[in-house]
């Protein structure tokens, strides 16, 4: 039996494509519904002193990739993961780690450009919908995705739906106070913040804090260049015992797991999903983060939410997210899309 081309376009398979913008690549991808990405690509987000030239090469790069399956017609839509994205304006707003200053209108943008809708929303709340509709968090109304990183992000997954706030910007759990008066953000100035303990830059710094203390005290650590120490390279001590960089991950559990149980005592989740380079340090993290977290919860809380790592390979993640927003694209949201600043 002979297929038609019309007989594809009376009941196409839909796509959507996922872009990741970072602050030095952009990755996207064509991914449809179970989550299998196909055609994938980067480009540099550097290159392009203004951002209209920036979205033409993503737009050259794109089509072979939306011939491949068939044509513009069978994308539903276009989701994009950004540092600081505000799904509700569709606009990235003075995002730090881009070059682009002020309030960058992405969505209206690529939207024009591919006459598609293009939804937009930050990183780490792309990631806690991909996990929702791909990953751990499938089947589950309400958890929370932290995502350790160079920093700490996180998604707030309640009632079924992720928490944006009345601006776009709610979920920025990584910069609660959780020390107050203590370490100092490199990025914000703020002092105490979780971002600053738990992230893989935290776990550097006490590991350097505690040398520098402790100075007769011998390590393997100390066998490496100051500047050189990494989250990766205490790992890499602790698993071959070393005290210190045991110490370290015991720190880095007890505070993220502190931090954990306001989360918990905040919207009561069935799970809390564990994301990013750091969870590669397994148990060496998991067993503080369940102790302290445990022990700073209210009986009624205790015992009852999962710690859970994440489903989706690190190397996927970003542009699932991103693309996941397709299938939640409110047209309103196209509606409100400010001038960009001159």
């Amino acid at each position: 039996m002979n297929t038609k081309q019309s007989d594809f376009l009376e009941s196409p398979v839909e796509y959507a494509i996922g872009i990741d913008i970072g602050g030095t690549n952009t990755k996207f991808g064509i991914v449809n519904h179970r989550g299998d990405i196909s055609n994938r690509g980067d480009i540099s987000t550097t290159n392009h002193k203004e951002l209209n030239l920036f979205i033409d090469e993503l737009y050259e790069q794109l089509q072979p990739a939306i011939n491949a399956i068939g044509g513009i017609d069978f994308i539903k839509g276009i989701g994009v993961g950004a540092p600081n994205g505000n799904y509700y304006s569709g606009t990235i707003e003075y995002a730090p780690n881009l070059h682009w200053k002020g309030i960058l209108p992405i969505a209206k943008l690529i939207t024009d450009r591919f006459k598609k809708p293009c939804t937009l929303t930050n990183d780490a709340n792309a990631a806690a919908i991909g996990e929702l509709m791909y990953g751990a968090g499938r089947g589950m109304r309400d958890f929370i995705m932290i995502t350790l990183g160079t920093g700490v992000g996180s998604g707030i997954i309640a009632n079924g739906q992720l928490i944006y706030g009345h601006d776009g910007f709610a979920g920025e759990l990584g910069h609660t106070i959780i020390r107050p008066g203590g370490r100092l953000h490199w990025g914000t100035g703020m002092k105490g913040s979780l971002e600053t303990y738990a992230s893989a830059t935290g776990i550097s710094i006490t590991a350097k804090e505690i040398l520098d203390e402790r100075v007769g005290e011998k390590s393997l650590l100390r066998n490496i260049a100051h500047e050189k120490i990494t989250s990766k390279r205490v790992y890499e001590a602790a698993i071959q015992g070393d005290p210190i960089a045991n110490e370290v991950f015991e720190i880095t559990g007890k505070i993220l797991g502190e931090a954990l149980a306001n989360f918990v005592m905040f919207s009561s989740p069935e799970a809390i999903i564990l994301f990013g380079g750091v969870i590669k340090a397994g148990n060496l993290l998991l067993d503080p983060v369940k102790l302290y977290m445990e022990k700073n919860l209210l009986p009624i809380f205790q015992n009852k939410v999962k710690l859970l790592f994440s489903e989706l390979k690190e190397s996927d993640a970003a542009i699932l997210g991103a693309s996941a927003l397709v299938w939640e694209i409110k047209p309103e949201v196209l509606k409100k899309v400010p001038e960009m600043e001159k």
